[in-house]
């Protein structure tokens, strides 16, 4: 059963003395087609959650409920839709789907949708939920940046005319100096002093008014830096925004493992580069016409940098790479990740680094040595994980294709 804006479903299920409850927290097919919120450029009409298609869907939703093993957990569920953002602030988790973004409260259980049919977004793909001076940002897919304000409980939306450098937007930061940074797919805008109603405050950054700094117009994470740059992640490489100074690295300088290191381990068959030619030419100019699956090393999917200064970047099937400005490591499915595709990073100061892949959740085990890995059978939902939260009552909130999982006692 789907909720519709008044209703929930709340089922409870015993397994081994452990009450899973699960919620039906998918909100009704809204009237217009639903946009697929992929993590890469493909087509809109692709298979959702991945570019270039994905495994069927019967593999990705559980068929019953999963076996809890270490820590209890709930479900929420969202229908056939992807959970791409996700924030937690104070007693509320807000949850960005390819159906809307819906606003939960941990502790009542209340939760209100918002979304195009209600007049809040323009788009209901959402790729991007945070919370800055006050206001909540949502980066969605061709809807540009919609704004709530809990002040006023009202919703302002910013697209191209306003200065976006593009309609689909992946992510927003705000750096020292009060400047909003916004990752999009035709390149980066810098909004002086957060100023997003004043044009003459909108600048955008592209490969072609930088020269070549910024190796690839799309660009899916930004961050800044423990010294206050800013690092920009694009399906070209990395690049660095310091003191009004471009650098960039990619494939060839150490960034993703090499083709014949993951190979074996690439589980999308289904070639990108058949479905556009945008990652034909890239294929093309890394030398990878002959590889038909889905990897490409210089593609960052996700991005985090640390409170140390460490740039770590999640790639497309080249797995996880560690950059400290000399020096590049990268950490694959042989080195213990559950997959090499890295679809999430989540940082908090002091926390561990949380890497959601395609089949599964991991973080460094404390000395080091490999990793911790969560899958369905510790309460994911779904083992491919696009987003994270972790909520002020020391849950975690995972999102994945087709719902949310709520864990408890995070091991």
């Amino acid at each position: 059963m789907n909720i519709s804006s008044k209703h929930l479903a709340i089922g409870a299920i015993v397994v081994g003395g452990i009450v899973i409850v699960a919620y039906n927290m998918g909100a009704k097919k809204a009237e217009a087609p639903e946009q697929a919120a992929v993590s890469a450029p493909a087509a809109p009409s692709a298979a959702p959650g991945h570019p270039g298609g994905v495994p069927p869907v019967s593999d990705l939703l559980p068929s019953d409920a999963p076996t809890a093993k270490t820590a209890d957990f709930a479900h929420f569920r969202v229908g056939n839709r992807n959970v791409k953002g996700m924030l937690s602030d104070g007693d509320e988790v807000w949850v960005g789907t390819s159906g809307g973004v819906i606003r939960y409260d941990i502790h009542s259980d209340d939760y209100k949708l918002f979304d195009v049919k209600n007049g809040s977004l323009v788009s209901n793909g959402v790729f991007h939920v945070s919370k800055i001076r006050g206001k909540i940002m949502v980066g969605t897919y061709g809807g540009g940046l919609s704004v709530y304000d809990p002040a006023t409980d009202s919703w302002k939306n910013y697209n191209i005319p306003a200065g976006l450098a593009d309609q689909f937007v992946y992510d927003l930061v705000e750096d020292r100096n009060g400047d909003l940074w916004i990752a999009t797919w035709s390149g980066a805008n810098r909004v002086k002093d957060g100023k997003l109603d004043d044009a003459a405050s909108w600048e955008t950054f592209t490969v072609a008014n930088t020269n070549g700094g910024l190796p690839n117009d799309w660009v899916y994470g930004i961050d800044v830096g423990k010294d206050g740059e800013i690092w920009l992640a694009t399906e070209g490489g990395l690049a660095r925004f310091k003191d009004g100074t471009w650098t960039n690295w990619n494939h060839d300088d150490g960034l993703g493992a090499k083709y014949e290191v993951v190979k074996d381990d690439i589980a999308f068959t289904n070639d990108p580069a058949a479905a556009s030619k945008h990652h034909a030419r890239q294929k093309e100019e890394q030398g990878l016409s002959d590889v038909k699956v889905g990897f490409n090393p210089n593609y960052i999917v996700s991005m985090a940098v640390d409170e140390d200064g460490i740039v770590w970047a999640g790639t497309w099937g080249g797995g996880l790479s560690r950059f400290d400005g000399k020096t590049w490591k990268t950490y694959t499915v042989k080195d213990g990740l559950p997959g090499n595709h890295i679809f999430m990073l989540h940082k908090n100061r002091g926390g561990p680094l949380w890497i959601g892949t395609n089949k599964g959740l991991a973080r460094f085990r404390p000395d080091g040595s490999g990793f911790i890995v969560m899958t369905q059978a510790d309460g994911l939902f779904a083992n491919n994980v696009f987003s994270l939260a972790e909520a002020s009552d020391g849950s975690l909130w995972v999102g994945s294709f087709g719902g949310v999982a709520r864990i408890f006692n995070p091991k």
